[in-house]
């Protein structure tokens, strides 16, 4: 943790950012405080200031405050969406944004450089570091609540005769929508509110197989929807009226209409390879651009940056906005798609029929497998070997190797082989017009990969 953290106050200094200090925050996991307060006496040992958030606080909370606080940058604790026995150490750029891989590659060059060598690490008792002014606590929830409050009438929200139930999967985003959405006619309920690092019961990724209570509890309340958060809180999953999961990229096509139509707004989309062909439709449809890259926003948010995109997005469920940061925001997500859901009189299933009406339907299937990491290079060679040149008649007319193996037919349907950044597993995803295609396109990419 200190070998990050003084990994981090050196390229500070390199850069030419030390001026303007850093902001350090951390999620509900075991030690997360702890760790930070640790990142934080070596920030202030190199003579950097320090912005410290005085409790858990959401990874997009911690991104906008880098902006209005006009930070050199960002170190968040925590482990996102990851197992309870996980927990990490995040960079944000001076931009609030994940950073690009550029400086991703300087980080860790400079870290390991620093393990590597023993190179004496600077610290400053945090006591100390309080009283010289080097650290100071910041509560960023009031000005990310008074920004949300200009990017969306939140008044409307909550004169809206709904009922909601919020599930923050026991992370850094409980509280916030129930807080946001307060005062009004809407009903809010949240589960899984208190803070518990072991994550009881689920892991703290919002997808359908850890969203079986959140999908009850719809369901037991008669409510219109569900939305959950992960760990984080930048990446959102919704349950609709009939606690059925919507996926991530049905929910990607969702905000990218609910921004193009019912907001007006024009600009680009930026999707990652996992996401919907959806956008493509969307993007003919509204004659607007659509950019693509590799898997994860570090990706994306330099082209949100570069062309002033409207929405950038990822298949993991995390989605961003212009005119807010260029990285993802499951808080302000969820309220854009509840938003969508007043101004249309449209409970989740029926925008989704809308959004077929408009896009034809669209079925995506994800399957993740863990495996030895030293059967790696095994298994990239074995799908190397066993590629097809059609599948169920129809050609393959495009094989994608930006980020895996990603085989694109004729139809537009697609399969994607790819390894995880983070863990040993191996992912499979597929898109079809029919959920069986869908489902039989996976299988057949645990054929193609042997496993």
């Amino acid at each position: 943790m200190r070998a990050c953290a003084q990994g981090v106050a050196d390229y500070l200094k390199q850069v030419g950012l030390t001026s303007r200090g850093l902001v350090i925050g951390y999620d509900t996991r075991f030690a997360s405080e702890d760790f930070a307060a640790t990142a934080a006496e070596v920030i202030a040992g190199n003579g950097i200031k320090v912005y410290l958030c005085s409790k858990a606080t959401p990874t997009p909370v911690i991104s906008f405050g880098t902006l209005t606080q006009k930070a050199g940058g960002a170190i968040i604790i925590t482990a996102s969406h990851n197992p309870a026995i996980w927990n990490g150490f995040k960079y944000k750029s001076e931009f609030g944004s994940s950073a690009p891989p550029e400086v991703e590659t300087e980080l860790e060059k400079r870290i390991s450089h620093i393990i590597s060598s023993g190179k004496k690490i600077n610290k400053m008792p945090l006591a100390k570091a309080l009283a010289q002014g080097l650290v100071e606590y910041l509560d960023l929830a009031p000005i990310y609540f008074q920004h949300v409050a200009k990017l969306i009438n939140l008044d409307e929200l909550r004169q809206a005769r709904l009922k909601v139930i919020v599930d923050p999967m026991y992370g850094a985003g409980a509280g916030y929508l129930r807080t946001l959405l307060s005062g009004g006619v809407i009903e809010v309920i949240e589960i899984n509110g208190e803070r518990n690092p072991l994550f009881p019961g689920i892991q703290p990724e919002p997808i359908a197989a850890n969203l079986d209570k959140l999908s009850a509890t719809v369901k037991e309340q008669g409510a219109n929807a569900g939305l959950a958060t992960d760990g984080d809180a930048d990446r959102i999953g919704i349950i609709d009226e009939k606690g059925r999961f919507l996926t991530q990229l049905q929910v990607f096509a969702l905000l990218a209409l609910y921004m193009l139509e019912i907001r007006s707004e024009r600009g680009p989309i930026v999707k990652t390879i996992t996401t919907t062909s959806m956008l493509y439709r969307l993007g003919e449809i509204f004659k607007v651009p659509i950019y693509e890259t590799a898997v994860g926003f570090k990706y994306v948010a330099p082209i949100m940056l570069a062309e002033n995109a409207l929405i950038g997005g990822e298949e993991s469920g995390g989605y961003g906005f212009r005119g807010h940061i260029p990285e993802r925001d499951g808080i302000l997500s969820g309220l854009y798609f509840l938003d969508f859901m007043i101004k249309t009189g449209k409970n989740p299933s029926e925008l989704l029929d809308y959004l077929y009406s408009k896009v034809g339907p669209h079925y995506y299937q994800r399957e993740d497998i863990k495996f030895p990491e030293g059967k790696r290079q095994v298994i990239t060679n074995r799908i190397k070997r066993n590629l097809p040149e059609s599948i169920d008649g129809v050609r393959v007319v495009k094989l994608d190797t930006t980020d895996g193996f990603r085989i694109i037919l004729a139809d537009t349907t697609w399969l994607l082989i790819r390894f995880s950044g983070t863990e040993p597993v191996l992912r499979i995803y597929s898109e079809s017009n029919s959920l069986s295609r869908a489902e039989k396109l996976l299988e057949l990419g645990k054929e193609i990969a042997g496993v």
